[in-house]
């Protein structure tokens, strides 16, 4: 992936070193605080380490009130290293191809700030861990990740490349798009009377959804930039084979159980960001439509 040299985001915050973390925040992550969810037990504590937002969301955790974040201390000066500069190139793309896209349909895309952070971090969420894996919250409309996880894709999970590491982002950057689209209230709304086992399905849709805008985003970016390298695809594709919820739960040494399934099998992931990259659509991405996942 050529990404060197590209336009780097200004809407990157860099709280590493802060003192931002912590212990307050509500006790964790809550629906009211509209955190979008790993979910399951089973998944909780393996599968939150990718995408994983908050176990919380579709466990019932937290409520029905959001946490009051804690104020974090003054940031430290920015890093400027590689990964960090990678990092914020990618973020710039997504705001590129988005804003863009959501132009061309009449509307206006409001940018999410990536905050960087180290081991905990206070949100509008509740309090995020290292251990949960990059997320989002739409309360606060911001990507949080700790780089640290980069290092646990490769030595964990086997999954490198760059370009895997942008799908990463994507992802996340997917759930924000889904909250601009309302589609996150709509979420928060059903889960009130929901089952688990509903929610859960639910869960699935949605992040099928944001792996298809993640797709969408790199058909795009491929498109005004061709900055893929051959293997690219393919990198993001391993990536989505090793988190399905399926070889999630057959990694840990736990039977495959579908109906606690929140984020798809690892052919549903692959298929929905193949739509969305061989598409370059959002219309092929309404997984809450399709008979078949």
């Amino acid at each position: 992936m050529k990404w060197e040299g590209n336009r780097e985001s200004d809407n990157v915050e860099d709280l590493r070193g802060s003192g931002s973390g912590g212990g307050g925040g509500g006790g964790g992550f809550g629906i009211g605080g509209k955190s979008i969810g790993i979910g399951t037990i089973v998944i909780a504590l393996i599968g939150s380490y990718f995408f994983g937002i908050d176990p919380s969301v579709i466990l019932g955790g937290g409520g029905g009130s959001a946490p009051v974040a804690q104020e974090a201390g003054p940031a430290t000066a920015p890093a400027n290293d590689r990964q960090t500069r990678f990092v914020k190139t990618v973020l710039a793309d997504t705001e590129d191809v988005w804003t863009e896209i959501f132009r061309a349909n009449n509307s206006t895309y409001v940018k999410p700030t990536l905050t960087l952070f180290s081991g905990a971090v206070n949100t509008a969420c509740g309090t995020g861990r290292s251990a949960s894996g990059p997320f989002y919250c739409p309360g606060d409309q911001k990507v949080y990740i700790d780089l640290d996880f980069y290092k646990l894709m490769e030595q964990r999970f086997n999954v490198a490349g760059d370009f895997a590491k942008a799908y990463v982002i994507a992802h996340e950057v997917g759930h924000h798009v889904q909250n601009l689209m309302g589609i996150t209230d709509k979420m928060d709304a059903a889960r009130r009377t929901s089952s688990e086992t509903q929610m859960n399905a639910m869960s699935v849709r949605l992040e099928l959804q944001a792996d298809c805008f993640a797709g969408v985003w790199a058909n795009r970016s491929q498109q005004s930039k061709q900055w893929l390298d051959p293997g690219d695809i393919e990198s993001a594709m391993n990536a989505a084979q090793k988190i399905g919820d399926d070889a999630l739960q057959r990694s840990a040494g736990r039977a495959v159980v579908p109906d606690s399934f929140t984020h798809g099998t690892s052919a549903q992931r692959q298929r929905w960001f193949g739509n969305g990259y061989k598409t370059g659509s959002m219309q092929a991405c309404d997984t809450f439509a399709a008979k078949q996942l």
